[in-house]
């Protein structure tokens, strides 16, 4: 079924640090286009130069999704399959280096190479370990002159090796989409509820298709949005926040975020705020 790929949000939910990273790397998102739109949700390109500079580590509270990705840096170079990761992401940017990726959709991965998602959960893999026919393929798309050539090769690699139609992928896909931007989703049973499907069920369906369980997707996304909005200035009545985001009270969602994020919600904040006023001061002319 072609379906064309939704247009990328502008928006920095799950980079911790946004205005931060912004100093020190480019990000730009691309659609996917209607070949592989049913399991790709969009591309992405990220590029830094900081040769003559520190070292800058990029941090991301990741999607609960597959990702494949062709790099150059001074880490490696190459194709890559990167599953979900159930951990913070992080990333040291050193020297000159680029990343361009096909973020598929939630469950996407699952559905389109009929893989077990959950055997690539926290995995990174070798292009040609889950593509053997890649051949040259990274190759080819590291070489290429703009993101759109870079997009046009991998969807002629994938547009034939899509899977047929997948009714358990498109429910997947309803009950994902409403764990990400239904903020009163906040415990599994209220997701069996809503789609009628047993908690076993449920649970074995996000391994095969997500990567992770039911569990773990809602609470990342209700972290994801406590991050985003402390970053966005909202941190006056933190009690408020966390029982809003589903958590029992202010110390547990504190307890969470600190493990998850590296520091406490406040802190964050305050970082947050800190980043951006040194943002807007190094936007000013001179003079």
């Amino acid at each position: 079924m072609a379906t064309e790929g939704r247009t990328p949000p502008d928006s920095d939910k799950g980079i911790l640090h946004p205005r931060e990273q912004s100093r020190h790397r480019s990000l730009a998102r691309l659609p996917a286009g209607p070949r592989v739109g049913e399991f790709v949700d969009w591309y992405w390109a990220v590029r830094w130069d900081l040769r003559g500079c520190p070292p800058y580590v990029a941090e991301v509270l990741p999607f609960p999704c597959v990702n494949v990705t062709f790099e150059r840096s001074e880490q490696r170079v190459g194709g890559f399959v990167t599953g979900v990761c159930t951990t913070k992401f992080t990333r040291e940017l050193t020297g000159l280096g680029m990343t361009f990726g096909a973020r598929f959709h939630a469950g996407g991965f699952g559905a389109f190479t009929g893989l077990d998602v959950g055997s690539l959960r926290d995995r990174s893999l070798p292009l040609a370990e889950v593509f053997p026919d890649a051949a040259d393929l990274a190759e080819r798309v590291l070489a290429a002159a703009s993101d759109e050539d870079r997009r046009a090769l991998v969807e002629e690699f994938l547009a034939p090796r899509a899977g047929g139609h997948d009714p358990t992928f498109l429910l997947v896909t309803r009950i994902v989409h409403d764990m990400e931007h239904d903020r009163s989703l906040t415990r599994v049973d209220q997701v069996t509820e809503r789609f009628g499907v047993p908690v076993r069920t449920l649970q074995r369906m996000f391994r095969r298709y997500v990567g992770a369980g039911p569990k773990w997707v809602l609470r990342r996304y209700r972290l994801q949005d406590g991050a985003e909005l402390l970053a966005n200035g909202r941190h006056a009545d933190l009690a408020t926040l966390a029982v809003e985001l589903g958590y029992f009270d202010q110390a547990h969602f504190s307890r969470e975020f600190t493990a998850e994020v590296g520091m406490a919600p406040l802190e964050y904040a305050r970082h947050s705020s800190r980043a951006a006023s040194d943002l807007v001061a190094a936007s000013r002319p001179a003079g």
